[in-house]
């Protein structure tokens, strides 16, 4: 008997430490979520999803989520960041889709740059776009200077948003928690992201409730930890910034949490010829908080001549 208690111990334990680790992640309704939410923004969003049906394609095992919407002689790309989905645009998307059209994508788990860029181009290809302007916010910036100069020929305009140039200082500053990322249970990653929307997002977006909402939806179930995990990845894989001879438009914020003044400014003198222009105390996600102001730039850079 007490030998058998001795050995039940540790199984025990061992089940707990197991049950613990995959625990599943909690998931809560749109109504819940976006409960603050002013209803005619969370109505909008809704309506959005339900008349833009998603579209999906496999590439290299991955499967990639996206939408197009619009017609137009031009064709306007947009990247999202760490936490964003395809439909994190959709107030840009609905302004931008009555002069161009418009393919937002949602990263799947890719590992690295050159999966995300696969897949990219294999959703163009799919949906017949040789050249395209891009935009993209904080990884989906960097992954737009990836694209630049990897692609050339194919990109015509450029949007860099709260974003960051190639650099050492993410990866130096982030190195423990890349390295333990791997190990930690996904509940845990997607509780510690919701922790840090309401606490540095949240505050310095002016306490903005849609941006907050949204945010808290893609980190109830919208995203993996698998995907968060590559996501990171991309953001700290070094590669060389392009030197692109395309117009260029950064957009940063004041009080950007998630991009530090250094890399703002190693941004602007990346790409010493582009437009700039900073919103005050915007915060990370300026296009959910000045969605008005963001739509107007990007349709004055990407559609006026």
């Amino acid at each position: 008997m007490a030998s058998r208690f001795k050995w039940g111990i540790p199984a025990l334990l061992a089940l707990a430490v197991t049950a613990g680790y995959f625990w599943p992640a909690p998931r809560l309704s749109f109504e819940v979520i976006y409960q603050d939410v002013d209803p005619a923004q969370a109505a909008s969003l809704q309506t959005y999803r339900q008349a833009q049906p998603e579209r999906m394609l496999q590439v290299e095992g991955l499967t990639w989520i996206y939408r197009v919407v619009g017609t137009g002689p031009t064709t306007v790309v947009l990247l999202h960041g760490m936490t964003g989905a395809d439909d994190i645009w959709w107030q840009q998307i609905e302004a931008l889709a009555t002069r161009a059209r418009v393919v937002s994508v949602t990263y799947p788990a890719a590992q690295s740059l050159g999966e995300l860029e696969a897949g990219l181009l294999a959703v163009l290809e799919q949906e017949g776009v040789e050249q395209y302007s891009v935009v993209g916010t904080s990884l989906g910036g960097y992954f737009a200077q990836y694209l630049i100069a990897r692609q050339p020929e194919s990109v015509t305009r450029a949007v860099l948003a709260n974003t960051f140039p190639p650099n050492e200082l993410i990866a130096e500053k982030n190195r423990s928690i890349g390295t333990a990322l791997p190990f930690l249970p996904e509940w845990f990653v997607l509780s510690t992201l919701r922790d840090s929307f309401a606490n540095g997002i949240y505050p310095t977006s002016g306490n903005d409730a849609l941006t907050l909402a949204f945010l808290n939806e893609i980190a109830y179930g919208r995203v993996s930890k698998t995907q968060v995990l590559g996501r990171y990845r991309c953001v700290v894989e070094p590669f060389a910034a392009p030197s692109p001879d395309i117009p260029l438009l950064i957009i940063e914020s004041t009080n950007d949490p998630l991009v530090e003044a250094a890399l703002r400014e190693q941004l602007k003198s990346t790409y010493p010829d582009a437009v700039v222009h900073t919103f005050a105390d915007a915060g990370h996600f300026p296009y959910l908080n000045h969605a008005d102001e963001y739509t107007s730039l990007l349709i004055d850079f990407l559609l006026e001549p």
